[in-house]
């Protein structure tokens, strides 16, 4: 006699689960790749160009709500690029690049940047993430520490490039980010403290000389740094440390 309900005795109910399993793996597989492709596109080609890439298996674009009303849609197929400022050594696919005029900045190779907001980064309270001593006061070097205000700061071919003025500290992550160095003409601009070795008596940097702190990318705000801005000073020391002599560029062997 049969039981009512006794649906394991007509079906395999251990094989529906893995079948089942098996389309929810696929599923989220699939999911997860077209969501990886939300970034990149529209993609470029070396031999036709900027190709306008959408449908399989380029998702349907989305609009993401960010912090102050703002929006970004992705993909974006109706964005500008900025004009690429290198050309291939030769004809072949994925032959190197060689940059165009100015190789320090260029931002190809070593001195590329994102196009980030031209906004400065801000904390859950408002105010800039990244500021000055001058301005965040309640900030100090500690005492065992070397305070580098005030020391020469000498370029990678031993030549003084200007002296430090200032320290620019991150708030959230306690660190000081910058090194506000004073050039000639009273002009100041930023160095990375990733890109500098602080001595007792002087900082050091090998990245750029010392006649190449006079094109560090400005401030806008002498008290603020956007994050486009960050990028564009990061990418001038990165690209310094290949194309700041042109030996630099060249085999080592």
């Amino acid at each position: 006699m049969q039981t009512v309900g006794n649906i394991t005795g007509y079906i395999d109910l251990a094989q529906i689960l893995l079948y089942v399993f098996w389309l929810f793996f696929a599923g989220l597989i699939w999911y997860l790749v077209m969501e990886n492709h939300r970034e990149g596109y529209p993609m470029e080609s070396s031999s036709s160009g900027r190709a306008v890439v959408k449908g399989f298996p380029i998702p349907e674009p989305k609009t993401f709500l960010l912090e102050g009303g703002k929006s970004v849609t992705v993909p974006d197929l109706t964005r500008k690029e900025p004009a690429y400022n290198a050309v291939a050594s030769n004809p072949s696919s994925g032959a190197p690049i060689e940059p165009r005029g100015d190789a320090m900045t260029a931002a190809v190779g070593a001195g590329a940047y994102a196009s980030r907001e031209d906004v400065p980064e801000r904390t859950s309270h408002g105010v800039p993430l990244i500021q000055p001593l001058r301005v965040a006061s309640d900030f100090t070097v500690a005492h065992q520490d070397v305070d580098p205000r005030g020391l020469p700061v000498m370029g990678g071919d031993g030549k003084q490039g200007g002296t430090v003025k200032d320290i620019w500290i991150d708030s959230a992550e306690m660190m000081f980010r910058y090194l506000e160095v004073e050039i000639d003409g009273g002009r100041t601009v930023l160095l990375p403290t990733t890109f500098s070795l602080i001595r007792r008596n002087q900082v050091e940097v090998h990245a750029i000389y010392a006649r190449h702190f006079a094109a560090v990318p400005a401030l806008k705000n002498p008290d603020q740094v956007t994050k486009l801005e960050e990028e564009k000073i990061s990418a001038y020391y990165g690209g310094g440390t290949l194309y700041a002599d042109v030996h630099r560029s060249e085999p080592l062997i």
